[in-house]
């Protein structure tokens, strides 16, 4: 299931436009670029992750499928039977590390398809729902497991007393808590050289930044905006992209810098991709939209 659809180099003028964005963009956006609207027609697009060679794999979590839309523009089908995937982020090795909260777990998929499971639970009890991931230069992941209740489970309750930002350390099956002071932990990215991680928290509307030690250890909470986001995302300035209503900017200093209106209720998440990574992807409820860019992402 493939077809052809707007390259990432071309932006159309007959394509689906927002309205004009506003801060400083003129320092973001390539030269006359807005977001164009690339398909849609999904149940609810999420969980954007672009692999070593700019090509962008994203769920439609409703419909239990990863899609993949590579660097010429192609869109395709990657894989049906998710899991219910919907945050992921491509490890070292180039497998597709995958939020799966169908049972709450979390999966490596490696080109070929292959499922691992690398967590299942958290000391004999059900996850929440993990929801988002970063994974570091090591191969260790965080990830954030908020409670969403879902139709597909059977269950209506959380097993665990909390909603926590983990730790899976390298070849560990077994995840650690490193940080439980958040109300709905969200979105999260960590800065390429594993010293600095971004948490949001929706629920009480803030991002956090906080320390990262040798171990995963996280440290030095320090409240870095005053909002809360979806997927969130680096440029390669050490700008923060955060998702909800559109995208919002913050420059590494915590200040505010640009908003990018998006023409959908509700922008879930984000990554860079193409060649360059200079293409910024959104995943905007029932479709995906593209923008080019004068900076590029750290994927």
């Amino acid at each position: 299931m493939t077809r052809m659809l707007l390259p990432l180099l071309l932006l159309s003028a007959t394509a689906g436009r927002a309205q004009q964005p506003f801060f400083d963009t003129d320092s973001l956006l390539a030269p006359g670029a807005t977001p164009v609207l690339v398909d849609s027609g999904f149940a609810f697009t999420e969980g954007p992750a672009v692999d070593k060679a700019g090509n962008i794999f994203f769920t439609d979590q409703p419909h239990d499928r990863i899609w993949e839309y590579d660097r010429d523009g192609r869109l395709s089908l990657f894989m049906q039977g998710t899991g219910r995937s919907n945050g992921m982020y491509f490890d070292g090795k180039g497998n597709l590390i995958s939020c799966a909260d169908f049972k709450d777990e979390l999966w490596s998929i490696s080109p070929s398809r292959k499922i691992r499971v690398l967590v299942t639970g958290y000391e004999g009890h059900r996850l929440n729902g993990p929801n988002d991931l970063w994974v570091d230069a090591r191969g260790g992941i965080f990830f954030t497991d908020p409670y969403y209740q879902r139709p597909y489970w059977d269950r209506t309750h959380p097993d665990l007393p909390g909603q926590y930002v983990f730790y899976l350390p390298p070849g560990s099956h077994d995840p650690v808590i490193a940080d439980s002071s958040l109300v709905k932990p969200n979105g999260i990215v960590g800065t390429p050289d594993g010293r600095i991680l971004y948490v949001a928290d929706i629920q009480d509307n803030k991002i956090y930044r906080f320390h990262i030690g040798p171990a995963g250890q996280l440290s030095d909470r320090t409240l870095f905006a005053p909002m809360g986001a979806d997927g969130i995302t680096l440029d390669d300035r050490g700008d923060l992209y955060l998702c909800g209503d559109g995208v919002t900017v913050y420059d590494p200093g915590g200040r505010k810098i640009a908003h990018l209106p998006i023409p959908e209720k509700w922008t879930a998440n984000i990554c860079f991709g193409g060649r360059d990574k200079k293409t910024l992807f959104l995943t905007a409820s029932k479709s995906i939209y593209v923008v080019r860019m004068r900076v590029a992402g750290v994927e």
